[in-house]
């Protein structure tokens, strides 16, 4: 189902780049902004905000970067268990050292990297003496000794003043870092403290786009956090603080209501004064909401986030990687709003292309599976599994073949290049199934382009498929993820394996 734009995105920069320069000069000396979420390539908040850029913090850098500086921050036992960041399949780690990539492309350097919760852990001290001969500063922070409770070991040299302090130059200081639980509001308070100390009266703030606390807290783009965050638990509540201090309805979430009385305390015990905070939600630096244009759009397309985290979930539960409760959190938020997995016209028309797999007996050692591709036009291109190819291997074929109006009856690969393949993967590699998965026909297409014109028209128009809707009736093998993730598809599967071995090979 497509969606048509529903967010302003030069709008909301202008609100955004504005709210934050006025909160900047309510300090004297410093303003230490925690940037939650992702910094790049913050892809749910352009699925549910259809319109939004998913570099547009990038953007927001780029207008702040005369007054400010940037600090990442990870937690060890992120790097320590190789967490990983789905919507790219890389670690933490990993995911660090890009952000560090793609900042400087912009334009952008960091101030140094934290590792929070720092206790020699072997990888972290990897990762740490990888950045430091690559000239970058590390900084490592231990756990704060008396968190949460005991404010005054916390805001005491035992507690955020066992840190190193981090000098910058600028009023502004951007904390950030890849996922939640990485460090930052206790990086931000630690500094606060060093700053304290030194006779500079510098302040806190955060800006997180999700929820969005003047929206509803039922509205779909809200509900669509909560099941972004199933895995964590995360719930969206009224915000009890606010309520009571201004009479006004705000959303927030469970994790900055339960720890803002504590925030509150070591504010305080920090400035020595009254906090000018008076809620979690005014600690906030959010005008995602004057972005919004037609609310209509923005509903449907969150309603269809919904049914995508539901699927994923269900996937990660049968591979070991969540909970059973995880994939009922998101059956519930979905149930909710009335939303149903056939809303997602791509899964109904995958499955069909499973059943007649199996009707005409083309699948590949008893498996059948299907897959769909809802184009720009609504318009939606099947593929089913075969011997030679996998179902998202054809379904990426047939879409293109439609996409340069290329008759059926064409080939794009040519007999010998596919057998050559085939003939590599069987005989001399060892695999199971000759079946080319998405990764190697690509390479097979690139090939054939040379010398087939009809190969190199459709290679041509692999970039209208970025965005497009997928859904698979069986978890994509490794090398059909990778290919299709190049194409910034949006790819939901039924949670059923591709195989009936263990291991894929």
């Amino acid at each position: 189902m497509t969606t048509g734009t529903g967010f302003d995105n030069e709008r909301y920069l202008r609100e955004q780049t504005a709210s934050i320069l006025d909160r900047v000069r309510r300090f004297n000396s410093k303003l230490y902004l925690e940037f939650g979420g992702k910094l790049l390539f913050d892809y749910h908040a352009a699925r549910v905000l259809p319109g939004y850029d998913p570099n547009v913090k990038m953007m927001l850098l780029r207008e702040l970067r005369d007054q400010a500086d940037i600090l990442l921050c990870i937690y060890a036992g992120d790097i320590e268990r190789r967490k990983v960041r789905a919507d790219f399949g890389i670690t933490y780690d990993v995911d660090a050292l890009k952000m560090i990539d793609d900042l400087a492309e912009g334009g952008l350097g960091i101030l140094g990297v934290v590792i929070t919760r720092f206790d020699n852990q072997p990888a972290a001290t990897i990762f740490k003496n990888k950045l430091e001969r690559r000239d970058i500063k590390v900084y490592t922070h231990a756990f704060t000794k008396g968190y949460p409770t005991d404010v005054d070991t916390i805001v005491s040299d035992r507690g955020y003043g066992a840190n190193e302090y981090i000098p910058g130059r600028k009023p502004l200081v951007i904390v950030t870092g890849p996922g939640p639980g990485s460090g930052k509001l206790a990086t931000c308070l630690s500094q606060l403290y060093h700053d304290w100390k030194r006779g500079l009266s510098s302040g806190y703030a955060k800006f997180e786009t999700f929820p969005i606390w003047n929206l509803p807290i039922k509205h779909p783009v809200n509900v669509a956090y909560e099941a972004a965050t199933a895995d964590i638990g995360d719930f969206n509540l009224v915000d009890p603080f606010h309520l009571e201090a201004t009479g006004k309805v705000a959303v927030n979430y469970n994790r900055d209501v339960e720890i803002f009385p504590v925030l509150r305390r070591i504010l305080e015990k920090i400035t020595g004064a009254s906090s000018i905070y008076g809620s979690p939600t005014e600690m906030g630096v959010n005008c995602a909401a004057a972005g919004i244009v037609d609310d209509g759009a923005v509903r449907e397309a969150a309603r269809q986030e919904l049914i995508r985290r539901f699927f994923r979930y269900g996937c990660e539960y049968v591979m070991g990687l969540t909970g059973k409760e995880t994939v009922q959190r998101s059956e519930l938020l979905m149930n909710e709003l009335g939303v149903r997995v056939e809303d997602r016209p791509v899964v109904a028309a995958a499955r069909r292309a499973a059943v007649e797999a199996h009707e005409r007996g083309m699948g590949n050692k008893g498996i059948f599976c299907g897959a769909a591709l809802e184009l720009k036009d609504g318009s939606i291109v099947p593929g089913r599994n075969s011997p030679l190819f996998h179902a998202a291997t054809s379904l990426i074929l047939n879409t293109i073949k439609k996409l340069a109006e290329i008759p059926d009856r064409i080939h794009l690969l040519s007999p010998a290049v596919i057998e050559s393949v085939a003939n590599l993967k069987k005989n001399i590699l060892g695999a199971r199934s000759i079946s080319l998965d998405v990764s190697e026909v690509l390479i097979c297409l690139s090939i054939n382009a040379a010398s087939n014109p009809a190969a190199q028209l459709a290679l041509e128009r692999l970039g209208d498929l970025h965005g497009c809707e997928v859904h698979l009736t069986h978890m994509p093998t490794p090398g059909d993820e990778a290919g299709l993730k190049r194409f910034g598809l949006n790819l939901t599967s039924d949670p059923n394996f591709s195989t009936k071995s263990l291991v894929d090979y």
